[in-house]
């Protein structure tokens, strides 16, 4: 079974293209869906963040909201966080990844947005990043309700720069062209995937 990692900075259309392989037939671990439900009311998550940041639980659930403010420009805090959250998120990797081995898939997808960051590009036989001009990303990321040019500017000073993941990449998936292009470039890397030699 081959590994395809796939990533890309804030608003470059890594969410896309991750509907695009699906639509493809080819099985995705979505992290940040992972994050969601350990956050959502009875995930796995929600004991442990209740206790390290009290008050950030609401009606059973985290609240995003004021999590992410409680942790935003605080490394300290943001650490404290990643400890509870980034095991949890491995851990149901592995699982989907037994998962599709059993069913004996032959090309898995996992989508994870702070891969090269991270680390789990090892994990990976090969990365394909999704990229467009800065000024698109920054357009399609401001459009996002409460986010402002500031937010912005400190989100993209956290990720690696988008020069150096196409650099680090295997493939580069343009997705400032419209969608038929990106889609053509994530079939070849499909088609490309699935002929290598195990």
């Amino acid at each position: 079974m081959k590994i395809l990692g796939l990533t890309g900075s804030i608003g470059m259309g890594k969410s896309t293209a991750a509907a695009m392989l699906r639509r493809l037939g080819v099985p995705v671990h979505d992290a940040d869906a992972t994050v969601h439900a350990l956050f959502a009311k009875g995930g796995a998550a929600v004991a442990a963040v209740d206790a390290a940041f009290p008050g950030a639980v609401r009606d059973g659930a985290v609240d995003r909201g004021d999590l992410g403010r409680r942790v935003f420009g605080d490394a300290v805090a943001l650490r404290r966080l990643e400890a509870i959250v980034h095991p949890l998120v491995r851990a149901a990797e592995r699982r989907f990844l037994e998962r599709q081995r059993r069913r004996r898939a032959a090309l898995v997808v996992l989508d994870v947005p702070l891969l090269f960051e991270t680390g789990g590009a090892q994990r990976c036989d090969r990365v394909a990043v999704v990229s467009c001009p800065a000024f698109l990303q920054a357009q399609r990321v401001l459009a996002r309700p409460g986010m402002t040019a500031e937010r912005l500017a400190q989100i993209r000073a956290k990720q690696m720069p988008d020069r150096d993941k196409r650099r680090r990449a295997d493939f580069v998936i343009p997705t400032g062209r419209g969608r038929p292009p990106a889609l053509r470039c994530l079939k070849a890397v499909v088609r490309a995937m699935k002929a290598e030699k195990t």
